[in-house]
């Protein structure tokens, strides 16, 4: 059996029809008031802030002149063709087409369907020569079509005025002999309507671009914000892989500086030895999820602060002038800061050199009692700034890593024209890097280097009563398996 396929002008005049229903007649008593402009928008930002309160109600002003201008009309038509006579019933008269168009602020569907109802009888009480539309009904309807199609969507505007042309040309069709005015007003309310619809769909499309570019501003910072982590996390691992491998070596090798420990010594350090290899996996499988695919782990050790000096003589190969200043008694501080704090250092040069050529530069650091602390400021630029569309994150970058170790970062413009940036990183009094600094035997530490690793490794036989040996020491003879601390034996450096 076969399927009848519809045609497609029928589904476009039963689309046309279902839209003329939901516009003009679902929607036609709903409730929808004119809501004042916000303060934001672009028209009274030229308006002093005394007025700018009472300019938000300006389409209501506007609304409600055009119902003065329609009832001055209505009356002026309506006191013609009664003599001059009965003042207060051409008041009446003139005030309907006026009160349809000052219903558009709160009911605007309700409004048209009023005015287009009551055209025709305004043609006889007003005692208009014209027909079909007297003089009040004329601008007050070509009124109250621009405010619907002002207040709704191009749809409804297009039946409201395709509406009004059947009435006035079914109107004209009775053949009462008066003078036509439907072709003016169809003309005129057709240019009235269509302006308006144009003007409504350009302020309907800026503020979607609008929307949509700052929803992708949002989402790019968030995306920064996101990359700038993993950034740190990768260059974070293996100082965090480090200790925790130094932390698991240490706990192997604790048992061997003692003669005979008693058993629970033993299982004390067994237990942190076991729990320390297990972060160490932890972190790798975290560092694999947040790896990209293409990321390849640096051979290099991440630098410190005593790199810096090479960072600076790249720096002014580039052509930017940077002095270099140490206060404080320099000590050996965390790595993660001292890695955090080269990152900055990094990052606010760079800043310069884009954003400030020819300018120079100054980097301070201060080792003071409480932690470290940073200032990197660049006079104004001197040559001509090139565009730089990948810039804008690099203060992103900072912030995180000052936010990471509970510092205090500012970043500003300074009275010369220039930019400063000051960040001070928090290292509690007595804090000093001494990972790895404590004796280990070579043995010890290599059987914890393979275990810490993932791999287990053949321990050296403890000394016992009536075997060779220096007592307290492994005995050389034992046998150890050698592994690397940041590359675990079948695979990819973590």
């Amino acid at each position: 059996m076969t399927e009848k396929t519809r045609s497609p002008e029928l589904d476009l005049a039963q689309n046309a029809l279902q839209g003329l229903r939901s516009d003009l007649f679902h929607g036609a008593l709903t409730y929808r008031p004119l809501p004042p402009l916000k303060p934001d928008t672009p028209l009274l930002q030229w308006i002093p802030d005394r007025l700018r309160k009472y300019a938000v109600w300006t389409p209501h002003t506007v609304v409600l002149a055009m119902a003065l201008l329609t009832l001055a009309v209505a009356y002026t038509g309506t006191s013609a063709g009664y003599g001059g006579s009965r003042e207060l019933a051409h008041i009446v008269i003139a005030g309907v087409p006026a009160a349809t168009v000052a219903l558009t602020l709160v009911r605007p569907v309700l409004a048209w369907w009023l005015s287009l109802g009551t055209t025709p009888v305004m043609v006889f009480l007003a005692g208009s020569s014209d027909f079909p539309w007297s003089a009040g009904s004329f601008v007050g309807h070509t009124a109250v079509m621009m405010v619907v199609a002002a207040r709704t969507r191009p749809r409804t505007a297009a039946w409201t005025w395709l509406l009004t042309v059947l009435y006035s040309f079914l109107a004209e069709g009775t053949g009462t002999g008066y003078a036509s005015n439907s072709g003016p007003l169809v003309v005129l309310s057709g240019i009235a309507v269509a302006l308006v619809t144009l003007v409504t769909l350009n302020r309907d499309t800026r503020r979607e671009v609008v929307a949509e570019r700052t929803v992708t501003a949002v989402e790019r910072d968030k995306r920064t914000l996101l990359e700038e982590r993993t950034n740190i996390a990768r260059e974070l691992h293996d100082v965090v892989a480090h200790h925790m491998s130094v932390v698991a070596i240490q706990a192997e090798a604790a048992p061997y500086r003692v003669q005979n420990p008693p058993p629970e010594l033993e299982q004390a350090f067994a237990t942190i030895r076991e729990n320390a290899v297990i972060a160490l996996t932890e972190l790798r499988r975290v560092l694999g999820v947040v790896r990209a695919q293409d990321y390849e782990a640096p051979d290099a050790p991440q630098p410190t602060l005593a790199d810096i000096d090479r960072l600076l003589d790249n720096v002014r190969d580039t052509g930017l002038s940077v002095e270099k200043v140490v206060t404080g008694a320099v000590r050996e501080l965390p790595q993660g800061v001292e890695l955090s704090a080269y990152r900055i250092i990094q990052e606010a040069l760079s800043n310069s050199l884009r954003h400030a050529p020819g300018a120079t530069a100054r980097v301070e650091i201060g080792h003071v009692l409480g932690g470290l602390g940073l200032r990197i400021v660049n006079g104004p630029a001197t040559e001509l700034v090139q565009p730089s569309p990948g810039a804008g994150h690099g203060i992103t970058g900072m912030r995180e890593r000052v936010t990471m170790l509970d510092g205090e970062m500012t970043a500003e413009a300074t009275a010369d024209g220039g930019y400063e940036v000051t960040v001070f990183l928090p290292v509690p009094v007595g804090t000093t890097e001494t990972a790895g600094r404590v004796g280990t035997t070579e043995t010890a530490g290599r059987v914890g280097a393979a275990e810490a690793a993932g791999v287990p490794a053949t321990r050296p036989a403890r000394e016992t009563p009536g075997t060779p040996g220096t007592p307290g020491t492994p005995d050389t003879q034992g046998t150890t398996t050698v592994l690397s601390l940041d590359k675990p034996a079948g695979g990819d450096r973590a």
